[in-house]
């Protein structure tokens, strides 16, 4: 069994885990036992988390899947169950979903009668690796992401490797996104292994995950409520954000999962650093080519880069109203709160989509 310690929780994962989790609810003080659940989750790993706890029984809430029912209606709709089915304060909520499950989940449990236990059990491998850990929970609020939360730590987080087996491969690529992101903010050894792999999918497994949650772990014990170097696991989110924003909003632009959208995020990072003299060419172009080597490019137009800044202005790593990004000064070090203007926002884009061109160009004379 792999134990890690989050500050104030505990992360468990491995089959071991398992066990140690059943004996805990089984002796624990709850009255009631829910888990939060979406008809995805309901349908694929509920009957695994029942395997898992047969001896317990659960009161099923359940949410329509996906980032824009991640409101406050839909939390609405929850604490009403929540009542419904008459939890107190001596009740256990289980999150079981990805992130916007852990996310919105953790949210509502952290706030019905002022707060009540929960556990997150992360589905997806963006969740395993980024949205169960670290104590953000929250909401969207008027097409802004994440706009309406709190910081509150789960009772515990439990990671175990079947849930993966019930992803579709767009979900893994979704969550190695932010594999890719840790590797590159702090551990360029694992970036050189990354790259060298015959197939991206060779680099997810245990190990790796692990790894992959020890670097957020670092981040977050240091820093607990980002008002420093956590910033640091931002780097790709300002356009990553902005981008899967207004995929939801836009009927005519493609919309992106969270993970796709910070990959495609850390390419205009990438162009701001080295506009700014920090990232060299050469690691340029290594991490470029590695992201389009497995997420498809997506031509941002220029009808859109007013709203895509306007989503930026609204981000929450800003100061005095002043545009501040996390960018990497080489592979495996990176600089928080670096000031970024207005032009460099919009060289970025214009650059991007000449990027694009390009190697479009480049593959047709090919």
């Amino acid at each position: 069994m792999e134990l890690i310690e989050l500050i104030d929780s505990t992360i468990l994962s491995g089959y071991e885990a398992w066990e140690k989790l059943e004996e805990l609810v089984q002796g624990g003080p709850w009255t009631t036992c829910a888990v939060l659940v979406d008809e995805n989750t309901n349908k694929f790993c509920l009957p695994v988390l029942k395997e898992l706890l047969p001896s317990t029984d659960l009161v099923v809430i359940q949410v329509p899947a996906g980032e824009k029912h991640k409101t406050l209606n839909t939390c609405n709709s929850i604490w009403n169950d929540m009542m419904f089915h008459n939890l107190d304060r001596k009740s256990l909520c289980f999150n079981l979903g990805g992130g916007v499950i852990g996310d919105m989940g953790g949210f509502c449990a952290s706030t019905y009668m002022r707060g009540i236990d929960f556990v997150q059990i992360p589905t997806t491998l963006l969740s395993m690796v980024d949205a169960s850990v670290g104590s953000k929970l929250g909401v969207d609020f008027q097409g802004y992401k994440n706009m309406i939360g709190m910081f509150n730590d789960p009772d515990l987080v439990m990671i175990h490797p079947n849930f993966l087996n019930t992803l579709p491969p767009s979900e893994l690529k979704s969550g190695y996104a932010e594999m890719v992101k840790h590797v590159l903010i702090a551990d360029a050894d694992s970036w050189y292994k990354y790259i060298g792999a015959l197939n991206w999918r060779d680099n997810i497994n245990m190990d790796t995950i692990l790894d992959s949650i020890r670097v957020k772990k670092r981040f977050v014990e240091e820093d607990p409520y980002e008002q420093g170097i956590r910033k640091a696991l931002n780097y790709g989110h300002t356009f990553g954000h902005a981008i899967e924003s207004l995929g939801l909003e836009s009927d005519d632009f493609t919309t992106l999962k969270h993970g796709e959208a910070v990959a495609l995020g850390m390419v205009f990072a990438n162009i701001i650093a080295h506009e700014k003299g920090m990232l060299s060419m050469k690691e340029l172009e290594e991490i470029n080519d590695y992201i389009f080597s497995i997420y498809k490019p997506v031509r941002l137009p220029k009808r859109f880069w007013e709203k895509v800044f306007a989503y930026i202005v609204k981000d929450k790593k800003n100061k005095k109203g002043k545009i501040m990004m996390t960018l990497l000064e080489e592979i495996g070090t990176v600089k928080v709160n670096i000031e970024v203007s207005p032009e460099e926002i919009f060289f970025a884009m214009s650059a991007y989509n000449a990027l694009l061109s390009n190697k479009k160009k480049s593959k047709s004379d090919s």
